[in-house]
Order: C-alpha cells, then sequence, then structure tokens
C-alpha cells in the first residue's frame, strides 16, 4: 500500500509508513521481489521509487557492506527517513522519468516496488531503468493485483464509496501485467515473465492499516479536492470507523489477517 502525494509529504507520515507498514506489507514482497533477481557477490542494486528504502536495505543486507546500493525516490520526507535508517545506503532524490544517474553509470540490478502504478509515464520510466541497467543486468518490478482478487480490500473500499462515490485506486491499477509486459518487450528487454506471489500479512493493531487505508482512499478520490482539512479529517475517521466494523472477520486474536497478492515481472537487459 502506498498513499498519495498529499499524505506521503506529511510531516509524520514517512515516520507511521516505516514503522506500521514496511514490516507486515512491504518486507514480505520484497523480499520475494530480490529472490527473483537471485543476487551474487559483485552485484550492483538501484532501487527506483524505493520510499523508505526497504529494497535497498534488504539488498544490502544479503549482499554486504561493500555492495554499491542506491535508492531514488521522488519525496523527500521519505528519503529523510531511509537516511536515518540507513545512512551508508546511497540515496537520491529524484523522479523514475529523469533517474538522478549519469550516462555510462549503470547497475547489474535495477528494482522497482510497488511504484511503477503511480508513474505518469511508464514508457519514459521504463526506458530510463533499461538506460541504467548493464548489458545482461536484471530488472524487477512489483505491481499490486486488482482489488477485485482481495476481498478485504474490496470490502473496505466499498465502505469509502458510500461516502465519496466512485474511487480508482491507483495502488492497484496494474493489477494485471500484460500491459507492462508489452512495453518491456517494446524496449528491448529479454526474458520477460510474470508470476503472481500471494502473501498472508499480519497488522498487531488493525485500527493503523484500516486508517491509513482510509487515509488513501480519501486522497484518491475524486471528492477530495472539495474537502477542507476539517471535513477530510471527519471523513477519514467515519471510513476508519465503519471500515473497522467491515474487517472484523479478518480479526483474529485481535490482530488483523489476510492475503496480499502481487505481480512480479522480471527481465533482462
Amino acid at each position: 500500500m502506498t498513499l498519495p502525494d498529499y499524505a506521503m509529504n506529511q510531516a509524520r507520515f514517512p515516520e507511521i509508513y516505516e514503522q506500521s507498514l514496511v514490516g507486515p506489507l512491504f518486507r514480505p514482497m520484497a523480499e520475494a521481489l530480490l529472490d527473483r533477481v537471485e543476487l551474487v557477490s559483485g552485484d550492483s542494486v538501484l532501487d527506483i521509487a524505493c520510499g523508505t528504502g526497504i529494497v535497498a536495505r534488504l539488498a544490502r543486507e544479503r549482499l554486504g557492506g561493500r555492495t554499491r546500493v542506491v535508492g531514488v525516490d521522488v519525496s523527500l520526507p521519505m528519503l529523510t527517513v531511509a537516511r536515518t535508517t540507513a545512512p551508508s545506503i546511497d540515496w537520491r532524490e529524484g523522479s523514475a522519468t529523469a533517474l538522478p544517474i549519469g550516462q555510462g553509470d549503470a547497475f547489474t540490478v535495477v528494482a522497482c516496488h510497488q511504484g511503477v502504478q503511480f508513474f505518469a509515464d511508464k514508457r519514459a520510466a521504463l526506458t530510463e531503468m533499461r538506460r541504467v541497467l548493464e548489458p545482461g543486468g536484471r530488472l524487477a518490478v512489483a505491481t499490486w493485483r486488482s482489488v477485485e482478487e482481495m476481498p478485504i480490500l474490496r470490502d473496505l473500499q466499498s465502505v469509502a464509496e458510500r461516502h465519496l462515490g466512485a474511487i480508482l485506486d491507483r495502488r492497484h491499477s496494474e493489477g494485471h501485467p500484460a500491459r507492462l509486459e508489452q512495453l518491456l518487450a517494446q524496449l528491448a528487454f529479454n526474458e520477460v515473465k510474470s508470476e503472481v506471489v500471494s502473501k498472508t500479512v499480519r497488522f498487531a493493531e488493525p485500527s493503523t492499516f484500516i486508517g491509513l487505508n482510509a487515509m488513501a482512499l480519501v486522497g484518491m478520490s475524486g471528492a477530495a479536492g472539495a474537502l477542507d482539512n476539517e471535513e477530510r479529517t471527519r471523513v477519514v475517521h467515519q471510513i476508519t470507523e465503519e471500515s473497522l466494523a467491515a474487517a472484523s472477520r479478518y480479526i483474529d486474536a485481535g490482530a488483523l489477517m489476510f492475503d496480499i497478492a502481487s505481480n512480479l515481472v522480471t527481465a533482462r537487459a
């Protein structure tokens, strides 16, 4: 789960994201993504749309301290948390469509974990990924599957839509990998393939995930622009309360548990 720009740049959100979402939600898929590229000694890794840097940090753990690992994100507040969490990694502010990577500088592995669905120009971003990959280098891209495939997310969206009307959830806008596979083939990537990976995630405090999800859905709704801060807060609170009731069947021993699925698309330069 990733939140819209207005949330990611709020003062405390990057810390909440790191503390509450990265461990239970993002780390399992990040581990699966790195499993697919089969890191070996001597690899160099670029993590695009890195957020607070879970893919980059796991790559450093697997490869050791001398490995060149770079994380790029457009959000300076997210990078501030990344730099605090792992100061030895090279964190750079920049866009996926104009990577802050010089001509002639290349990596053996490029990863993008739950970022592609937010890029306005996906072809440009994938072209940049191709540019910064060494010949034969490995690419791994993860995008969440569609909301319709995950009952809890479908239920929570239905709650929000009762208040806000239809919502296009950009987090799941690349739920089917065919378009991404086609773009990669058109850009001369080789060995393009995809698979679906499902993980069971667990949140010890259900209200944290439910509240952040409500915040994301409000931000992505067509009605969001007409809400002032006070009204937005009220609507988020109301949706959160109703969502907790709707999610009760996914709560066991006080923890929220559900399956979430992602596409993992891999290719070679």
